[in-house]
């Protein structure tokens, strides 16, 4: 029986942080077991917001290292640079005559970056909803692992996969947001100010390429308040990031020792913050060294993605295929 078809992207924009590991990349290692899978590194989507290429090399090295010291398996899945599967380009195009002008300019995402960089609102900004279907539709995917915030996008390639098919023949199944139906892990910054970004608010954030001084100086700087006055107090946002952080990378007897130094109103948050931070360098150090060893060895990573590539264009080839016969522009 064939497993089904999961796929994800991530943009090679600013660093990969702690936030992503939880919320995304641990999902991403129990998925290539269970499902056929393929993760890729989408360098085109980053031209949209990013024209200016001289690091582009450098961040889509840095993010395939990453996630294969995440624990991402490149013998079990498909880890890929968006660029070399042409045949998404070719099915963005057919896509993109499916799309409407006043739809795609409906989504929050492009409002957002039309209101932040109005002097860069480009055809390509436009229609990034249409190349993240040709995305997950190239592949044929049903689960696509997003947060809230891309969820919007996944009911557009719904909706485009819907039109295809019944303008031109079955060819598409309709893909959904999927994330094992539980509550996703949301990390905040150590400022309490949002999420842990991977271009913004960089000394709230852990990125996961910081060495172990900078993780322990962030932490120290997290911000926390006198304590609570009460028993049993509720913990405001910022303080139950602490602990969640804590929940993540230490073990119980520890987070059970906090917990009852809150619920009894006698927390020393510095003590906490010195514990915090050894348990996250002993987490976090190995995924770093891991990530640095592979992007120090070129030939390892061309390797790893053009093997990742050749398995993509396999599938993708296939479903081309299938486009052209169902459009008719099949002339030989």
């Amino acid at each position: 029986m064939s497993k089904e078809v999961v796929l994800s992207g991530i943009r090679p924009t600013g660093f990969l942080h702690l936030g992503n590991y939880f919320g995304a990349m641990r999902n991403y290692v129990r998925m290539q077991d269970e499902y056929e899978c393929y993760f890729f590194v989408a360098d085109w989507h980053s031209l949209t917001t990013h024209p200016d290429t001289k690091e582009l090399k450098n961040s889509v090295h840095r993010v395939i290292a990453e996630n294969i010291a995440c624990g991402l398996d490149p013998e079990k899945v498909a880890l890929y640079v968006q660029s070399d599967v042409r045949e998404i380009s070719e099915l963005y195009l057919y896509l993109n005559m499916l799309a409407y002008k006043g739809e795609l300019e409906k989504t929050t995402t492009f409002k957002d970056k039309v209101r932040l960089n109005p002097e860069n609102v480009n055809a390509g900004l436009l229609t990034y909803p249409v190349l993240m279907a040709a995305d997950i539709l190239v592949h044929r995917a049903v689960k696509v692992p997003v947060g809230k915030d891309q969820e919007q996008h996944i009911e557009m390639a719904r909706n485009f996969a819907e039109r295809f098919n019944h303008r031109y023949g079955d060819v598409f199944p309709a893909p959904h947001a999927f994330n094992y139906g539980t509550q996703l892990v949301k990390i905040m910054s150590l400022d309490g100010t949002g999420k842990m970004s991977k271009s913004e608010n960089q000394m709230a954030t852990l990125y996961l390429a910081d060495d172990d001084d900078l993780i322990r100086k962030k932490i120290m700087k997290a911000k926390t308040d006198s304590g609570p006055t009460e028993p049993d107090s509720q913990k405001p946002d910022y303080i139950e990031n602490m602990f969640t952080l804590m929940k993540l990378v230490s073990t119980e007897d520890v987070l059970q020792h906090y917990e009852a130094a809150f619920n009894g109103c006698s927390i020393r948050y510095g003590d906490m913050k010195k514990q915090l931070a050894e348990d996250m360098v002993k987490f976090m150090s190995p995924i770093r060294e891991k990530a640095a060893a592979m992007q120090a060895d070129k030939e390892y990573l061309a390797r790893i993605m053009k093997n990742g590539a050749e398995k993509a264009r396999v599938s993708a080839a296939a479903t081309l295929d299938a486009v052209r016969n169902a459009v008719g522009v099949n002339y030989l």
